[in-house]
């Protein structure tokens, strides 16, 4: 099970072992998935817990993927009864994990201090705090995709497999149209596309 160990920063290595070793549970390096960066299950015929990481992440993203979802299970074994996913007692309890390993030993800045912002009221995906995620995003393995935030209106790429044309920002998602189909979507502006 220790395998998850080589994903994280060197600093978080000691701790994470240590937090896992707290707990019971099956934890399972995934493919990169398009929808989720982790996940935490409870079996329910054997009562098992599961906690599942995209092995592609940059260390970074996964050690917060990783800790994101112990929070899930500490909530799980302290209340038993259902509480919100990602409400206030998961709140609490991914704040208490993240602080040991909060400090300039494991997260360079700039993302360590747009981190400790995030961690006054995180949320549910890294993805939904525009700053956490581009910061995190400078970390990252593959250099040949840009955000969609980048590209100017008319310009073409390629997002899942299929193409595209950017018409217009909207906050944070952006009004894009399929080539071929003309479907209008909106996809989220910090999503990670090929321009053609």
């Amino acid at each position: 099970m220790q395998e998850y160990l080589n994903y994280i920063p060197a600093a978080a290595q000691p701790y994470c072992k240590d937090l896992a070793a707290s707990y019971r549970f099956k934890f399972i390096l995934k493919k990169s998935r398009q929808t989720k960066l982790g996940d935490f299950k409870k079996d329910r015929t054997t009562g098992q817990y599961a906690i599942s990481v995209n092995k592609d992440l940059n260390p970074y993203q996964f050690l917060l993927t990783f800790i994101h979802e112990m929070a899930h299970l500490k909530v799980a074994e302290e209340y038993p009864r259902s509480v919100k996913s990602h409400g206030r007692e998961w709140k609490v309890a991914f704040q208490d994990l993240l602080q040991p390993v909060l400090t300039d030993i494991v997260f360079p800045e700039p993302l360590l201090s747009v981190l400790k912002k995030h961690m006054g009221n995180p949320k549910a995906a890294a993805g939904s705090d525009p700053k956490l995620w581009n910061a995190l995003k400078e970390y990252d393995y593959n250099e040949e995709n840009s955000q969609l935030n980048s590209l100017e209106d008319g310009s073409s790429f390629v997002f899942r497999k299929k193409r595209f044309t950017r018409v217009k920002k909207r906050r944070t998602r952006i009004l894009c149209k399929e080539i071929g189909s003309n479907r209008l979507y909106l996809i989220p502006g910090i999503a990670d596309v090929e321009e053609i």
